[in-house]
């Protein structure tokens, strides 16, 4: 886990290193009371998990005190990895799966993650724009992503991109973007790119905004 972290994010402190090495242990206790994630994929949790997660920092360095939105965070991908590399970065972690919620807010308590807040809650539920960043991973496709997002994004940019919408997507996204409204901006970034590893191959990254 830490030479394949120390790869691509050399900076990285002892205190983060710590956490990170502490995720496996922590998926693997609460993968045996809930499916967090699937049983066949948590042996590769460093690469497909929590390394994809963290793609988001290869495209953008958020700024102390932003705010960021994990919409449909699931097991807490991709929220709590770039909880742990953003602490200063406030982050809300909501998901329609009440158990779900309830493993990552133990997670996080676990990490001493003071910048994570999860909760039990759908995206429809929210009406304040209250976000710098929505982010997801493989939740819905991107027309339904960005009907959730765009109200509650904050009008106020902080961070080097403007506010807007960025997902983790797979295969052929082409007629996804088409779908979009046609004032949307959209920018694709292949993760082959930023890891040399085949999985990431037909992997993306997709800011909207």
């Amino acid at each position: 886990m830490t030479n394949l972290l120390r790869t691509y994010f050399p900076d990285l402190s002892s205190k983060q290193i710590a956490r990170f090495e502490a995720l496996p242990a922590l998926y693997a206790e609460w993968n045996q009371k809930i499916n967090l994630i699937s049983r066949k994929d948590i042996e590769h949790l460093p690469l497909r998990h929590i390394l994809h997660a963290l793609a988001f920092a290869k495209i953008i360095k958020f700024q102390d005190g932003s705010r960021l939105l994990d919409l449909g965070t699931g097991g807490g991908f991709p929220g709590i990895p770039l909880a742990i590399l953003f602490p200063e970065v406030h982050f809300t972690l909501i998901d329609g799966r009440g158990k779900k919620i309830t493993a990552v807010k133990a997670i996080a308590e676990e990490l001493n993650l003071k910048n994570v807040l999860a909760r039990h809650q759908r995206a429809e539920e929210l009406k304040q724009p209250e976000f710098d960043f929505v982010l997801s991973r493989a939740v819905a496709p991107l027309s339904k992503l960005w009907n959730w997002s765009a109200r509650l994004l904050r009008k106020r940019h902080i961070n080097a991109l403007p506010n807007g919408l960025l997902t983790l997507k797979g295969g052929k996204l082409q007629s996804e973007i088409q779908e979009l409204p046609k004032k949307c901006y959209t920018e694709t970034f292949p993760l082959k790119a930023f890891f040399n590893d085949p999985w990431f191959e037909e992997k993306y990254l997709v800011y909207v905004y």
